[in-house]
């Protein structure tokens, strides 16, 4: 076999693959003549091929030992491929109608192959640059988030099983410390990786490297991120994590997966529209001001949440008497419940904005910066954009005990724009 060690695929490689493949060639009912292929990452870190056949077609992602934006400089294990495999399949049993089918995977050549997103599917993050509306993105978000977290955390599971599960997952530390460096450290400090709108936000990032109580805030999420094995998170739930048509949402690439809190996924995700409300008026011109897509943007972050709130409380119901966490013989009578609920859910809304906030901070004067932003050319336009964002970041994340439900947090967004 040639391919009992690892080998950078490249267009030749991958299809003398696929013919050693049975689990791949039987999708294109092993007629191997004609296929198209392409290499379309663009993401930081993995080789992304679409294979095409006359009668069928898939994705192939093969992780590099290496992050590839930054080259060889920056080594990175290729194990995350058998994470971001785990993940899929266990998410994927959870929300199948959210999450491709893997086909395929092999250890050794850390690679995945899964469902083609067919076209129009596109990045959910360039339909928000383009001004497009889902309007059932809040829907089939707040039911992959519900559904995932629920069935993975102790509300649901008993402990041995989910000590083994937390347990399989702590191998993926590399992703997680890459995650406590660029989420919870860099952007804090002086960092050679740091960039931002230069001139215009030099004085923004000083002063979030010199802002006690904002360090102090981010000291506490990071301890949460690091020591919390609460759920099976995605760990990089942002809107470049998703894919979308008028009538599909399709949640993708999950090698951060790991054990950890319930909040830093919806935070992730609600982070990153914020964000992209923010970009709005950078991408504004004299046919569309973006006014009534802003408003649907907001409508979409309230939504998401509320929809997730009913939905997770509804499986908490249906399920009260499974889960190690709430003991029936404890908790047995439906006022306590309630009780218990709300407190929960209130304080997973204060997780979520503390690290939904930590994440908007860091793509604006951290490492890796988001494509609303980078596609405003003008760059005090854009700087004016960001520092609108970061000024609604450093709200939530030191003041996130103070809200007490997603509409103020609405209005506190309206009150900066």
């Amino acid at each position: 076999m040639a391919f009992s060690e690892f080998r950078p695929l490249d267009e030749k490689v991958l299809r003398e693959y696929i013919k050693a493949t049975p689990s791949l060639s039987s999708k294109l009912n092993n007629k191997l003549d004609n296929l198209t292929i392409k290499e379309v990452g663009d993401g930081n870190l993995n080789f992304v091929f679409i294979v095409v056949g006359s009668t069928g077609s898939f994705v192939i992602k093969q992780a590099l030992p290496y992050i590839r934006c930054i080259g060889e400089s920056w080594p990175m294990t290729k194990e995350r491929a058998y994470f971001e495999a785990l993940a899929l399949r266990e998410h994927g049993g959870l929300s199948p109608d959210h999450v491709p089918e893997v086909y395929h995977f092999d250890r050794t050549m850390s690679l995945i192959g899964m469902r083609y997103l067919e076209p129009p599917h596109i990045i959910l993050r360039k339909g928000l640059i383009a001004g497009i509306e889902y309007p059932l993105l809040a829907d089939h978000m707040s039911d992959y988030i519900a559904r995932t977290l629920f069935f993975t955390s102790l509300l649901y599971r008993n402990t041995t099983d989910h000590k083994r599960a937390v347990a399989e997952f702590c191998g993926n530390v590399e992703l997680c410390r890459l995650t406590e460096q660029v989420v919870f450290s860099d952007p804090y400090k002086i960092s050679q990786y740091n960039h931002w709108t230069s001139p215009y936000l030099d004085s923004d990032a000083e002063a979030i490297r010199e802002d006690n109580a904002l360090k102090l805030e981010v000291a506490e999420l990071k301890s949460l991120f690091c020591e919390r094995a609460q759920v099976l998170i995605h760990g990089d739930l942002h809107t470049g994590s998703v894919m979308v048509t008028h009538d599909s949402t399709q949640v993708i690439d999950p090698e951060f997966a790991f054990y950890g809190p319930m909040g830093f996924d919806i935070g992730a995700f609600l982070g990153n529209l914020i964000l992209a409300f923010f970009a709005q008026d950078g991408h504004a011109d004299e046919q569309n001001d973006r006014k009534a897509y802003k408003d649907w943007i907001l409508r979409t972050i309230e939504n998401t949440w509320n929809l997730f709130d009913r939905k997770f409380v509804a499986l908490w119901d249906t399920n009260k008497d499974s889960g190690d966490a709430y003991l029936p013989a404890i908790y047995n009578n439906p006022g306590l419940l309630q009780l218990v609920q709300k407190k929960f859910i209130k304080d997973l809304l204060h997780d979520s904005l503390g690290f939904g906030a930590a994440k908007m901070i860091r793509r604006i004067v951290g490492v890796a910066h988001v494509e609303d932003f980078e596609s405003i050319a003008d760059a005090s336009k854009r700087a004016g954009c960001e520092r609108r964002a970061l000024e609604v970041a450093k709200l939530l994340l030191k003041e996130r005990r103070k809200f007490q439900g997603i509409a103020e947090v609405i209005s506190a967004i309206q009150q900066v724009q």
